[in-house]
């Protein structure tokens, strides 16, 4: 629940950005002006549904990603899984050997065709359809399952063009059935905990964050015929930007209240030059090789900076192509400190020296580890996914649809994280010049509570 303090804030954050909203007016009525409010049914922001019992899943994807889905749901008894779809035959079999091995029913399954999942999604006995199929297939598979009555949960990232993310949007609210794209990253027992110390005040005022996918994915090249590099790779040949924003920028976006409070209102991209997956593949492949014959396009680094309404910045990184160790950055600043990861550190005024990192963890934990985390942080260890963040986002969102309450992420959320990819990728094309980043809530954000910190 939002707590006094945090709407205090939430208010006095509006009042005293009063000149920033006002010199950003003239974007944002463009933005809200689009002859898409005539027909618009009714803002999707603190959509609920009616309660469900069993939740009722059918999973379209079932390969590294899919699989993982198939056996976190598994652990819960509240879920039954009753369909699966997959066209690769060893992924479909992978599925029901996991439900198999649970004791479980056997469910339905679809994998004669690449529009099989349209069966699928249209079973009376599927209350929400979870999407992990290559990205360019998440759009057309979650309106699907909306139009059909079912709750669509997409993998990240949910759209790979505006108008995509605009129809996901419309679809949303034309349904009234939720759409959550599954940004696990939020889930996270740091991120969590951050999100409550930013709850809190702890930092004062935010005015800065920043997020990063820094991760050295060059072996993915060796995925040809199956496999997430037989169609993520492909992206980096024809796409250059911030092709995967999410990881970083939604966790960073919960902490500064966006499209609850504040919005995005514009961003500013640039890219390195791409050197590191042509010379992995000149390595790794013999002359003539599909990969080596490629021509790689997305530089090595983009760099993005958004502005939003109330003038915070936040920086969002990406680079897949280079060796680096893994970083999601997951930085906060305010006017009275700030907490940055990889590694966690952190300075508070008044509590530490602020000229000196702290970097013991454990006083912080035993004052601001969140709920969530007390509550289900024992068990999502034991179940696995990226360190139980996969369980803790699961869990949380199951809890949200049996008791008819709001999820913690909605579909603006889903359109305008997703949106950094193909804003950044125009931006990158006019040499960094600062493109506009659609209002999805077209005003919503100004009226909608900041999310809470829950249990």
């Amino acid at each position: 629940m939002t707590t006094r303090a945090d709407r205090r804030s939430f208010l006095r954050l509006l009042g005293g950005a009063a000149a920033a909203a006002g010199a950003a007016a003239a974007t944002a009525a463009a933005q809200t002006s689009s002859p898409r409010l005539a027909t618009r049914p009714g803002s999707a922001a603190g959509l609920t549904a009616p309660r469900l019992g069993t939740v009722r899943w059918g999973l379209i994807g079932i390969g590294a990603r899919g699989l993982s889905h198939v056996e976190q749901v598994l652990l819960l008894e509240v879920c039954a899984i009753t369909a699966l779809c997959d066209t690769h035959p060893p992924a479909l079999a992978r599925g029901l050997e996991a439900i198999a091995k649970a004791g479980r029913p056997a469910p339905a399954t679809y994998g004669d065709g690449p529009e099989a999942w349209r069966r699928l999604v249209e079973r009376p006995d599927v209350d929400a359809v979870l999407v992990s199929t290559p990205w360019e297939q998440h759009v057309s598979q979650a309106v699907a399952a909306m139009r059909a009555g079912k709750h669509a949960f997409v993998e990240v990232p949910a759209a790979v063009t505006l108008e995509e993310c605009w129809q996901l949007v419309e679809v949303a609210e034309a349904t009234r059935r939720h759409c959550m794209m599954l940004e696990n990253v939020c889930y996270g027992r740091e991120e969590l905990m951050v999100l409550n110390m930013c709850r809190q005040q702890l930092f004062g005022d935010l005015t800065h964050a920043e997020g990063a996918y820094i991760h050295d994915l060059r072996a993915q090249e060796q995925e040809i015929d199956w496999g997430t590099g037989s169609w993520r790779v492909p992206h980096y040949e024809r796409r250059n930007g911030n092709v995967y924003p999410t990881h970083g920028l939604g966790p960073v976006a919960q902490y500064l209240n966006i499209n609850r409070g504040d919005c995005f209102t514009r961003l500013s991209s640039m890219s390195s030059p791409a050197l590191g997956h042509a010379q992995y593949a000149a390595r790794e492949f013999p002359e003539g090789h599909l990969r080596r014959r490629a021509t790689y396009v997305c530089g090595d680094m983009n760099t993005s900076l958004i502005q939003t309404a109330l003038g915070r910045t936040i920086l969002v990184q990406h680079d897949v192509s280079t060796p680096r160790p893994y970083s999601r950055l997951n930085f906060v600043q305010g006017t009275r400190g700030a907490f940055g990861g990889f590694p966690n550190r952190i300075a508070v005024e008044g509590r530490t020296d602020v000229h000196r990192w702290d970097t013991d963890m454990a006083r912080w934990y035993a004052e601001f580890d969140h709920p969530l985390w007390k509550t289900v942080g024992e068990a999502a260890v034991k179940a696995g996914g990226h360190g139980g963040m996969d369980f803790v986002m699961l869990w949380r969102l199951v809890s949200c649809l049996r008791a008819g309450q709001p999820l913690d992420q909605d579909v603006y959320d889903a359109a305008a994280w997703s949106a950094v990819g193909p804003l950044s990728e125009q931006s990158v094309a006019r040499r960094g010049e600062a493109v506009d980043v659609p209002d999805f809530t077209r005003g919503a954000w100004k009226t909608t509570a900041p999310l809470g910190i829950v249990s």
